[in-house]
């Protein structure tokens, strides 16, 4: 089957909008940041917002939802496209490139005593030691080595990979938010069955707490693909296609099975009369259900592999040897951002 992407061929990006509502209930626990708690604000007509998840999150999620836990292996829809897979000194799997905050910028990708990819990142990236950074190529080596890293972006801050100048933002970028919100305070307490009255800073003795839950109007999950980004990188119309499906599959699957958020902040689709999806621009396209892209990705996975544009094999292994206090000392930390 083949995916008609026509209506995106004049436009700068995708957005999409999407209504949830609580599994169960009117009330859901939103994202919390240190020393700040849950964001809200106000806007000029008044209304009262809420972040409900924010852009990193959502990009860690996203990414979630083509990994398979138990297979350990992408999803099998997309199995055939590249990352790294880290293992330690008996071979078994410690983490991958989709799954690290950083990807391809992973400690235990970059830092493990094993060089040997670093190396291969050295001679792929070289020529971009000096002078302007080359998108086409780092994105040609991405495609090669990380696919998924054109989607979420990638820093790569090691000062021997051109001097911790490689980066690309995300092409595919979402958030949650809520408008009209209010606050369900709620509390409990730890209870102590043995010493109610013990020392609370040990852990013993009952430890009250109070909550804050929120209930809202309306909360939307919004979603913007650049394709203004993905057509820079100059890797053609098969790859561009490619990274489009990939992104919407990485929705549509999302919105399927990703949306238990936290244990109190249980989402779905609401598909009340005119909520549900909604293709906010452009306005012609209609975005393709998951069967759809599920019958399509493998073919256009394997189109792409036989141009040679990707490593072969798909999956690089990289092997983590921690590194010794010495060449922590001798190498200072580059600041690390998510892509």
């Amino acid at each position: 089957m083949l995916l008609d992407f026509s209506a995106l061929n004049d436009e700068p990006r995708v957005l999409l909008e999407v209504d949830l509502k609580p599994v169960q209930g009117t009330r859901f626990q939103p994202t919390g940041f240190p020393d700040l708690g849950a964001a809200t604000y106000t806007l000029a007509d008044g209304t009262e917002m809420l972040l409900v998840e924010s852009s990193q999150s959502m990009a860690n999620r996203l990414e979630m939802a083509v990994w398979d836990e138990e297979a350990q292996d992408l999803v099998p829809p997309l199995r055939g496209l590249p990352y790294v897979k880290v293992i330690d000194g008996q071979g078994r799997a410690l983490t991958n490139s989709l799954l690290e905050a950083h990807r391809l910028n992973s400690p235990y990708i970059l830092e493990s005593q094993d060089k040997t990819f670093v190396n291969t990142l050295k001679e792929a990236l070289g020529v971009l030691a000096t002078g302007p950074v080359d998108i086409n190529l780092l994105a040609r080596v991405l495609l090669k080595y990380d696919f998924n890293s054109l989607l979420h972006g990638v820093f790569l801050a090691k000062k021997e990979l051109a001097g911790g100048r490689l980066r690309l933002p995300r092409s595919l970028s979402a958030f949650i938010e809520a408008a009209g919100v209010g606050v369900a305070a709620s509390g409990g307490v730890k209870l102590d069955r043995v010493d109610p009255s013990g020392e609370t800073n040990l852990g013993f003795g009952h430890v009250p707490f109070h909550r804050d839950e929120f209930t809202a109007e309306r909360i939307t999950a919004y979603f913007n693909l650049d394709l203004g980004q993905i057509r820079g990188y100059r890797l053609g119309e098969e790859v561009e296609n490619l990274l489009i499906a990939v992104a919407m599959y990485k929705i549509q699957n999302f919105l399927r099975q990703g949306l238990r958020l936290r244990t109190a902040c249980d989402l779905e689709v609401d598909h009340s009369p005119g909520l549900g999806i909604r293709v906010t621009r452009p306005v012609a396209f209609s975005l393709p259900s998951l069967e759809q892209l599920e019958t399509a990705l493998p073919a256009m996975i394997e189109a792409v592999a036989a141009k040679g544009l990707f490593t072969e094999p798909r999956v690089t292994e990289v092997r983590f040897v921690p590194p010794t206090a010495r060449s922590r000392k001798e190498e200072p930390a580059t600041e690390r951002q998510e892509g």
